[in-house]
């Protein structure tokens, strides 16, 4: 009979156009099929503990903060350091590699050793490390300590295995590679200079050996000073002084000369045939003005000097140097001199450092540049040098992630197919023109595409609106399309009235972004209270954007009190909420913050805006930020909701289906009672003065932004509360700032309730600029951050026992208010600079506790609420606590109104077919919505099943009550089917809007269906809801509502981010938790597969951004320009060593150039220099122990090009060494042919002379 009934519901929602419904309409009918009860619910779950294992794969983006740069131009791959210890490793496309040191310092300078595959790196804890490249994933071989002196500078000559360190004494070390320990040969500073010389002559800058001679050393000093000294003879070729400090030296190829630049902004030219005084100087950006002073100009911090076979004239190129007068309103600026030529280029972000690529790794050969590597503060670009233009190359790395700093992330895995290369033809498009022909020239190492691939996309929203998809494909990134959101509304203007106070920076940012990849419907939310729904086209369109706007703004004030019945815990609500229709105080109250373009638009292919729905100010308030947000393709519904209530729109006929208060969405099974309160008077001019606060607030918060780390104690300095205003009110009295609650003159029922259920989510009102309040937090919602680790302990997160919760109460008047009568609400105009702010270091400091509520207040960017009129009540309150629970040390009692509980939030909103009732038989559309309070509510929808019907008639939908109720609010809901399989949502094809009519075939919708009873052949009808919350899991069964398991998954901290994802054929919910922590539980038993503190949380950007996907894969922003992904699966784990790049290529070194025979057999080459011989222990003795000290890696150098392991390089490197051997042979056998040449031409002409001159006396020569 169950299976008859099914063939007539496949029978029955199917149409002869291929329609499906997605929804069965009403739920009346007589059920066939028993509904499942929890025995008959018998899950085989596949998942073990052995299935997780954290791993990081890799980080895109931009590297944060960086300090230096290198380049090995044999193997071509380039490196950068970073302030907070990092290294980037870059290769052709596929190849990147992040490494970190330990200590986590910052990396001062980067030196290859060209073609062996090593790196060494000096960080500015004064310490020196080997690190191995030819591996995937690079690692340390030896570290060496410096204890006594401050490391400034290093230089490794090409192939040399002896490393020049400079020192702040201004002493030169020397380090043998391999060893990795100090040679006894050491240039003192006193021996440098002359010792008629009283002053010091201040740190190493620079080091390098003579381009002519290798035992030749130039030593370049802080104070202007400059020696040449001779490593054989250990003294000094000569000195020289300069009035002006040295910032870089660079040689000419030839040796001869070399060039300085300076702090005035000069450069300097020496000839080491006169070291007496400069052959020149130049001032390339000073001029001489009238009363023959020389203009003032910024130091030149880097110079380099290079020759090249295609031009006599060399290239001068070099950072800064421009004039005082003139560098006021100009950008940073590289400079290219090459002859008479001047090219100035201005950079967008300050230079950090630069490098000229070269075609030879040899500094006594002609350098012949083709290419400059600059590395900016927050860009990263090269240069062309042999166009005369100079044109950049087309960077083929994701460095602009940061471009508007990244506002909201989300992850989608095994995407469908043809997503990613409609998105790539449609974004290239956008790509902009002008780049170099040339391929990009750092092109080392090599990748392979993976096994395990499969299509992913990263959608990143930014603080301008803009919203950026990238293919993140096989643990790589690249931009696919760029939508720019801002284009949907009008410039806003300054001073456009009470809308324009809040737009004046960033006012498209965007909070958050939910997309259907089957349907290519996508809708984003932004900051100013908006919504914007796309649809994807392959065609462009001139298209009038449909505008709907919404009052969603109730003033009912509620109170939450315990009830006189304590069997009885639903109570009726006995106020009644504004209606959202009812008229402001004005006509300027009734507009949304920007101004939809009210004329057609033309868009180009790709996604298309199709409707704005956009919050109203109400009674001089502005709207709240929107938390929380689905949309279903097949259904035409979108829904929204902030802490105001919950609104749903009909995107198909462009109508406001439902806006509703949160209240009332429990209708009668309310389970808090609230009362009303008596309004306050002077309701509008206390608006106005908010708003001018406000206005002052959200221009400092995107400033503050700009800064980097700021703790969330400093947000509340220095501000004068309102409260204070507000207590003139007759009704009004002063309170403290944290009350205690006895629970024990509470009823049992309702003591446990308020205990279970008292971590909603809260919203941060901060620095409110003139008369403004500072903020206090309550003692029963109080979460501390416990030192470094970011670790949470709240009271309320105990374990609670009927009649003992741990929980405040109220001795006298158990009554708690939600929100007070004309209390302005705030709205946090928040923007990507909200994930510049962390958290505090220590928890200790007075007054400086940061709590789980200052956490949230942040991450979901939504204002508080609360009352100002109070009844006349005791209350019983202890200033100890109170200076806790408050960002500042005020012990003012006019903080208190931010100690009441805040209105309930809408925290997660998710369709999809389920049971709208306990009664019903056959599953309907509903939506699932979850509260800040941790309620669950379940709303079933009537959608009309003909399309005809669809876009004419109604849908009717309506609260059926509370569900469920968690510890904490609501994060995350999932379906599954009575087997264990995950229910997807019902989805609407994609076809395109835009595309050419067929009249012989109508477009109809297609809808695939998910619906819980066709992917099950046991159970009967139902399915199973998992539902998370900041504290616990459960797993209830459908339509009886029973719950089946339960998991408290935390206690002493609270759930940032948790997802249902699919591991290894099966499903799991991976959760990331304030602690640090990422845990795995099974399902639908909760059984914990996987708990690992991963990293401490110490910064509010990775709570915002850290999301989950399926395959075993989450990501979030690291720092404010990179993105770093990991694993959470055993699997990936074990396959990533193959889905990385090889650093290092077995390549030849280059020969070097061919002097001439007859040059080299004269003697023409310079003097053979033994470094082994003058630094080895034998000549220079054992350095101090004192001095450095060594740190043992795993390995040593000896074992390096064993690490690279596989069979495949080693019969590379194996056929590259036996083709060297034959080209050595073959040169030796033709330099040998040509000696002998040589030799029998040079015994015939002196045998001819001889000839000649025989018979000749001496007077007739």
């Amino acid at each position: 009979m169950k299976k008859f009934r099914k063939v007539l519901d496949g029978l029955s929602s199917s149409s002869p156009g291929g329609v499906a419904s997605p929804s069965c309409g009403s739920a009346a009918g007589t059920p066939t099929a028993h509904a499942p009860t929890p025995q008959d619910i018998h899950v085989q779950e596949t998942l073990v503990s052995e299935n997780f294992q954290i791993c990081k794969t890799v980080r895109h983006g931009f590297p944060y903060q960086p300090t230096c740069l290198a380049f090995d131009p044999v193997q071509k791959i380039l490196a950068i350091g970073s302030r907070t210890g990092g290294i980037r490793i870059l290769g052709r496309p596929g190849v990147d590699c992040y490494s970190q040191h330990e200590s986590g310092a910052a990396v001062l300078q980067l030196q290859f050793l060209i073609n062996e595959g090593a790196l060494v790196t000096a960080c500015a804890d004064d310490t020196l490390h080997l690190w191995n490249l030819r591996q995937r994933r690079p690692a340390i071989l030896h570290s060496l300590k410096f204890n006594r002196e401050r490391i400034t500078f290093c230089h490794l000559p090409f192939q040399s295995k002896w490393l020049y360190v400079g020192t702040e004494r201004g002493n030169t070390h020397i380090v043998n590679i391999e060893s990795f320990v100090l040679s006894g040969y050491v240039i003192m500073w006193n021996k440098a200079i002359e010792l008629a010389t009283k002053a010091h002559p201040g740190p190493v800058v620079h080091l390098s050996d003579s381009p002519k001679d290798e035992g030749k050393l130039l030593i370049g000093f802080e104070s202007g000073t400059v020696v040449q000294w001779d490593l054989r003879s250990k003294k000094v070729d000569f000195r020289i002084y300069y009035d002006e400090a040295i910032h870089s030296v660079s040689w000419h190829h030839e040796g001869k000369q070399f060039m300085c630049s300076h702090s005035d902004g000069s450069l300097t030219m020496w000839n080491l045939r006169n070291t007496a005084r400069p052959i020149q100087i130049t001032y390339p950006h000073g001029k001489i003005l009238k009363d023959g002073r020389k203009e003032s100009c910024k130091p030149i911090l880097k110079v380099e000097y290079k020759t090249s076979r295609n031009s006599s004239e060399p290239y001068v190129i070099f950072s800064g140097g421009l004039s005082y007068d003139k560098s006021g309103g100009r950008r940073p600026t590289l400079t290219i001199m090459h002859g008479k030529a001047i090219t100035v280029l201005e950079m967008d972000h300050p230079i950090v450092e630069f490098l000229v690529l070269c075609d030879t790794p040899y500094s006594n050969e002609v350098q012949d540049p083709y290419a400059v590597v600059v590395l900016l503060e927050k860009d990263f670009i090269v240069v062309d040098l042999t166009q005369s233009n100079f044109p950049i190359f087309e960077n083929p790395y994701p460095m602009d992630i940061h471009e508007s700093p990244v506002t909201c992330t989300a992850y989608f895995a095994e995407c469908p197919p043809d997503i990613i290369p409609i998105l790539y033809s449609i974004g290239a498009k956008q790509k902009k023109t002008g780049y170099s022909h040339k391929e990009w020239p750092v092109s080392g190492g090599t990748w392979t595409l993976g096994s395990q691939t499969y299509p992913e996309i990263i959608v990143t929203g930014h603080a301008d609106g803009t919203v950026k998809f990238w293919d993140a494909s096989a643990i790589t990134l690249q931009m696919l399309y760029k939508l720019k959101t801002s284009k949907v509304f009008e410039k806003p203007k300054a001073g456009e009235g009470r809308a324009g106070e809040l737009v004046e920076e960033d006012p498209y940012a965007i909070q958050m972004v939910s997309w259907c990849p089957h349907s290519r419907l996508f809708c984003v939310v932004g900051i100013s209270a908006h919504v914007i729904l796309y649809r994807f086209s392959k065609h462009d369109a001139n298209t009038q954007i449909v505008s709907l706007e919404v009052r969603l703004q109730f003033d009912s004030e509620d109170v939450i009190s315990p009830s006189e019945a304590e069997n009885n815990p639903c109570f009726s609500d006995p106020s009644s909420p504004q209606p959202p229709g009812s008229p402001g105080s004005g006509t300027q109250d009734s507009l949304p913050c920007l101004k939809v373009k009210s004329r057609p638009v033309r868009m180009p292919p790709g996604y298309q805006a199709e409707m704005v729905v956009q919050l109203q100010w109400v009674d001089g308030e502005p709207p709240q930020q929107i938390t929380s947000l689905d949309i279903n393709s097949a259904y035409g519904l979108l829904a929204f909701g902030n802490c105001n209530g919950l609104t749903v729109v009909d995107f198909l006929q462009k109508t406001i289906l439902m806006c509703m208060g949160t209240l009332d969405l429990y209708g009668a099974a309310d389970p808090y009672q609230r009362l009303t309160r008596s309004p306050r008077k002077n309701r509008q001019s206390t608006s106005d003065f908010c708003m001018r606060g406000l206005s002052h607030f959200y221009s400092d918060s995107k400033k503050r932004i700009r800064t980097s780390y700021q703790s969330l104690t400093e947000l509340s300095d220095n501000q004068v509360s309102m409260d204070m205003e507000r207590s003139k009110s007759p009704t009004s009295v002063p309170y403290p700032s944290s009350l205690h609650y006895d629970p024990r003159s509470m009823p049992e029922p309702v003591a446990s309730l308020r205990a279970s259920h008292c971590s909603p989510v809260f919203y941060l009102l901060d620095n409110v600029k003139g008369p403004g309040r500072k903020l206090s937090l309550p003692t029963d919602l109080k979460t501390d951050l416990d030192h470094v680790n970011g670790h949470c302990t709240s009271p309320t997160s105990q374990p609670c026992s009927v009649g003992k919760p741990r929980i405040t109460g109220v001795p006298e008047g158990p009554r708690l208010t939600r929100r007070g009568p004309g209390r302005p609400p705030f709205r946090k105009a928040q923007s990507a600079a909200c994930m510049e702010i962390s958290l505090p270091v220590s928890s200790h400091t007075e007054g400086g506790h940061a709590s789980r509520r200052a956490m949230l207040q942040q991450l979901h960017g939504v204002s508080m609420y609360s009352h100002d009129e109070h009844h006349t009540t005791s209350y019983n309150w202890s200033e100890r606590e109170s200076r806790e629970n408050s960002f500042s040390r005020s012990r003012s009692s006019s903080v208190s109104s931010i100690d009441r509980d805040t209105k309930e939030s809408v925290t997660t909103l998710q369709f999809g077919e389920s049971y709208g009732r306990k009664g019903d038989a056959l599953p309907t559309a509903c939506l699932w919505v979850g509260t800040s309070l941790g309620v669950v509510l379940l709303l079933p929808i009537s959608i009309p099943t003909e399309e005809e019907e669809r876009m004419e008639e109604p849908i009717t939908m309506g609260p059926s009550g509370t569900v469920l109720m968690l510890k904490g609010s609501v994060l995350r809901f999932a379906f599954l089917d009575c087997g264990g399989a995950l229910i997807q949502s019902p989805y609407e094809v994609w076809r395109d809007p835009n595309g050419p009519e067929d009249p012989d075939r109508p477009r109809r919708r297609k809808l695939i269906n998910f619906s819980p009873s066709s992917s099950q052949e046991a159970c009967g009808d139902g399915h199973l809801a998992v539902v998370c919350s900041e504290k616990q899991a459960k797993v209830i069964l459908m339509p009886t509502q029973a719950v089946l398991f339960t998991h408290n998954i935390t206690e002493s901290s609270f759930l940032l981010r948790a997802d249902v994802v699919s591991v290894c054929n099966s499903v799991c919910l991976a959760c990331f938790c304030a602690n640090g922590h990422i845990m795995t539980l099974s399902l639908p038993s909760l059984r914990p597969l996987m708990d690992i503190n991963y990293l401490p949380l110490t910064d509010l950007r990775i709570a915002r951004t850290f999301v989950f996907t399926n395959g075993g894969q989450a990501l979030y922003l690291s720092s404010p320009t990179e993105i770093q992904r990991l694993t959470y699966s055993q699997e990936m784990t074990d396959n990533l060593q193959d889905m990385l790049g090889e650093l290092f290529t077995p390549i030849e070194t280059p020969e070097a150039q061919n002097k001439g025979f007859l040059k080299g057999f004269f003697g023409g080459n310079a003097q053979t220099f033994d470094r082994e011989e003058l630094f080895g222990e034998a000549a220079a003795g054992k350095a101090s122990r004192s001095l450095a000290q060594h740190i043992p890696g795993p390995m040593g150098l000896e074992n390096m090009k064993a690490a690279a392991g596989g069979v495949v390089g080693d019969l590379a490197r194996a056929r590259i060494a036996l083709d060297q051997r034959g080209e050595r042979l073959g040169e030796l056998e033709e330099r040998t042919a040509l000696m002998m040449n040589s030799a029998e031409t040079f015994s015939t002409h002196a045998h001819q002379v001889m000839l000649k001159h025989k018979d000749k006396k001496w007077y007739q020569l």
